[in-house]
This record gives C-alpha cells, structure tokens and sequence, in this order.
C-alpha cells in the first residue's frame, strides 16, 4: 500500500505546507489503496518559486535538445522498469482495467517519452532564413514556466504528453493531479528523482481544484496546459485570456463511429468495441456513438448487443476485465441519470442498463447499449463518461457525415468499410482533429486535439513541442555568415 508522506517540489521530497491527505479507496470494492498528502496554494506558491528560479537563472533552458533528450530517455526507461506495478496502482486508484491500464496507461506513457526523446535531438531550434535585407536567425525557445492540470482517468499517459514536451522544449512545469489518482503521480516522482532533472524543473503537487485555480491562476505561470471537462476549460481558458497565458485545452468528446453499408460485421464489431467502451467508457475519446447504415440498422444492433452483453465485466485488477467500475460513486450517479434521461426519451435499451449481479461493494455499471437513438436525444448529444452506447441510423454517407458533425464536440472518430478510400473521403469531411479508418488509433508524431468544444491546440508530434516555444526573429546584417549552430 503506497503511503506517501511528501510532495516532490522542483526536485525535492518537501513536507506538505498542510495536514490535509487523500485517502484513495479502490472503486472495485472500496478497499484502501494509498494515501498521500494534499498540496495547498503555499506548496504552489514553493513549486512555482522553484521553476521560475529554474527558468530565469538556471541552465535547464540553455542546455542544448540533444541534452534534454538524455533526460527524457530515463524517463522512459524507469517507467518500463516499473510497468507493471504503474499498471496495477493505476488499476486500483481509478478502476482502469489492468489489461487497458498496462497498454494505454502505461507503455503508451513510455512511448510518449521516447517519441519527444527522439524529437528533441532533431527539431529545429534555430534556424537561419534568407530575409529581405539580409539573414534571419528564427529561434523556438522555451515558452516560460508551465502548469499540467491532469485528470483521473488516464493521468500517467496524459502526464506523459505535456511533461514529455515540456522537457523537450526547456519549459519547467508543475503538474497538479486529480485527487482521484495522486498515487501514480508521486510513484512517477520518483522516477523523475533518477533521471537527473536540475533542481525545479518539475513539481507533483496533488491538490483539489481551489489549489489548482491558485495554480493557473499564478503570475509565475506562463502556460496552462490541461485535460478535462469542457466545463472547466471555458473558466481556465477565460483566465489565460484575462492574463494573456498561452493555454493547451484537451475537453470533452462525443466521437461517432461510421459502419458503411459494406462493413464486414465479423471483423468490424470487435475490433470497434474496444474503443467504444475503453477505460469503462471514461475516455473523451471512445466511439460513443455508433452510426449504422439504416437497410442495416437491426443487423448492426444484434451484432452489437451480442458483443456488448458479452464483455467482461469485474474488479480493475483481474486481467480477464474487459469493463471495470467506474471511478467513484459520483460518477456512477452521473451515468445512470443517463441512463433513466435516455429511457425517458424514448430510447430503448437493447442491453444493460443496471447494476452487475454480485459487484455491489464497487462502482459498476452494465456495459449498455440503447437502440431507436435519435440524434436529438441528450444522450446522443452529451458525453456520460461511461460505458454507455448509442446506436443512430442514417441512409447515406452524406446523413452520416452530417450526423457525425451535429455535435459540439470534435475530437476524434472511426469510419469502417471494405473501401479504404471511400473511408478516407468520409474522414475528410469529418470535423474532428483525429480520425482513424477500419481501426482506432493515436500517433504519438501526429498532432491531438479536437475542433470545437473539444479543445485548443493540439498536444503531440511536432505541434505538441511548438505549444511549448515561442518564436523568435533575430534580423542579421546583410554581410553576415552563419557559423555552425549548436543551439537547441
């Protein structure tokens, strides 16, 4: 049982500034997992002190991305030492099933690492560019010190993307997880202790969400880079604008999923279904929403509803769990009033809808898919965070896309078809920042974000790191010859 005692602030294990701890209770079966200390706005106020003395004195922004690669290197290195226990905490703190939370919890956050470790001993950042009265020096330098606002249901890879970046690019950064999930936050702390950070490059200060409002709301803070709601993103985004901090916004999801009318059924539904309901339906980016061609309709729900009554359903830890709890009690309340919203709207619910037999000591609820779904319907339309599906029919691609686009969210889809280019035209005239042909997946070199309410920025490839810089003219004398640059 991990039991911290205290917070790691800009490369130090500090005592808490407060007595406040989080007590972490697995959602499985309310048995007690860890606990750790609570950050307050004094250990911010430490933590922000400490990386804006490593910004504005210290040698972190300076040192070359060929150094920084080095460091990220480690990252990734102790992260995979320790995967499966990252794994197992992961599974316990939020309900994650093990086997979802060792592929895309953890090695994906090690991914994440290597992928900026690469970024970072290539990218350029400085270059010379011929201008009109002589050569231009076009430098990215580190954007300022950042703050990470990091949610619970999949927090190491989400950490991973913003740290991974941040590093890359020179910009310290002080990460505040969810109260849901500080214990793989702080068991991440210590594999940043081995990696040979400088001191006050990164901070984990688990807090509540007043500490992380003193936190984006800091004037040592130069960007804000969070996930979550899309709620909270209106606020944090109207304090960087008040404050004119550069903010990286990744909200909410309503992603649809396109079966063509030429879809092979035996190959699509379960290579969909993963997606659909991944990390118990607590991902802004499951496919939620189901469209199916209408000459198909029944043959596509029949399939479905097999697929969905057969999943697994049990404690995180078990490896044969295909859909887990969901994180908390509140969470559980908040998708079952879906659940009764969707009844009372005419929906029908094709299987599911109620509590597992013989799981009452955790958060469970049926994996569930409604049928005779009509686009209108609040559960067509908002995200329930749970393993809730929607089935929607159309009559051709033309309607699909349509439908696919009448939401306020723009985060990602799935079209399926025996036709690859005829799901890539589809693709195209979806308004979502990433989409995926006859599968489901995120390139960790590939920018990731959403249109709409889904988000600003993008985090991820090259235009992940960008978010971390700022660009810098530096006009030289006509005469002027550049010599051999080992600035980065």
């Amino acid at each position: 049982m991990p039991d911290f005692d205290r917070l790691y602030i800009g490369g130090r294990w500090e005592a808490p500034a407060g007595n406040d701890r989080f007590t972490i209770l697995s959602p499985s079966d309310q048995s007690l997992v860890g606990t750790a200390p609570e950050a307050t706005n004094a250990d911010v106020d430490k933590a922000v002190a400490a990386a804006r003395s490593a910004f504005d004195h210290g040698p972190w922004p300076w040192t070359t991305g060929p150094e920084r690669a080095e460091v990220l290197a480690k990252i990734s290195t102790g992260i995979q030492t320790r995967m499966d226990d990252l794994a197992k905490l992961i599974a316990h703190e939020n309900g994650s099933p093990y086997s979802f939370a060792i592929m895309a919890q953890v090695l994906a956050a090690s991914m994440v690492f290597d992928y900026f470790t690469d970024l970072a001993r290539t990218y350029p950042f400085e270059e010379v560019r011929a201008g009109m009265l002589g050569p231009t020096v076009v430098r990215k330098e580190p954007v300022g010190v950042s703050a990470g606002i990091i949610p619970w249901n999949v927090p190491l890879y989400i950490i991973a993307m913003k740290l991974g970046a941040a590093i890359a690019a020179g910009s310290p950064m002080v990460i505040k997880p969810s109260p849901e999930t500080p214990l793989d936050a702080l068991a991440f702390a210590e594999i940043l202790d081995e990696a040979g950070l400088p001191e006050g490059v990164v901070s984990i200060l688990p807090a509540g969400r007043e500490v992380g409002q003193h936190l984006i709301s800091h004037p040592g803070i130069d960007k804000v880079a969070f996930t979550g709601s899309t709620a909270v993103g209106r606020h944090i985004a109207s304090v960087c604008g008040q404050q004119l901090k550069r903010v990286t916004l990744e909200l909410g999801g309503k992603s649809a999923a396109i079966i063509c009318d030429d879809a092979n059924l035996d190959t699509t539904i379960p290579a969909l279904l993963p997606f659909a309901i991944m990390n118990n339906g607590q991902a802004c980016v499951a496919q939620t929403r189901i469209l199916a061609p209408r000459r198909r309709y029944d043959e596509v729900a029949e399939a479905l509803a097999a697929a969905v009554g057969a999943m697994v359903v049990g404690p995180a830890i078990d490896p044969a769990t295909e859909c887990g709890p969901l994180v908390a009690e509140r969470q559980r309340d908040r998708v079952e009033g879906y659940l009764q919203i969707g009844r009372d709207e005419g929906a029908r619910v094709a299987v599911g809808g109620g509590r597992p037999a013989g799981l009452d000591d955790g958060w469970f609820v049926e994996p569930t898919l409604f049928v005779d779904v009509d686009n209108s319907m609040r559960i067509a339309r908002e995200e329930i965070f749970g393993p809730v599906l929607t089935l929607l029919a159309y009559d051709d691609d033309a309607e699909a896309v349509a439908i696919a686009n009448d939401n306020d969210y723009g985060l990602s889809g799935t079209v399926w078809t025996e036709d690859a280019e005829r799901g890539l035209d589809i693709a195209r005239k979806v308004r979502t920042g990433t989409y995926t042909v006859n599968a489901f997946g995120l390139d960790f070199g590939s920018p990731f974000g959403g249109f709409k309410a889904s988000g600003i920025g993008r985090e991820l490839g090259p235009e992940g790191l960008g978010a971390y810089l700022e660009a810098k003219s530096i006009s030289m004398p006509a005469d002027w010859t550049p010599k051999e640059s080992t600035a980065g």
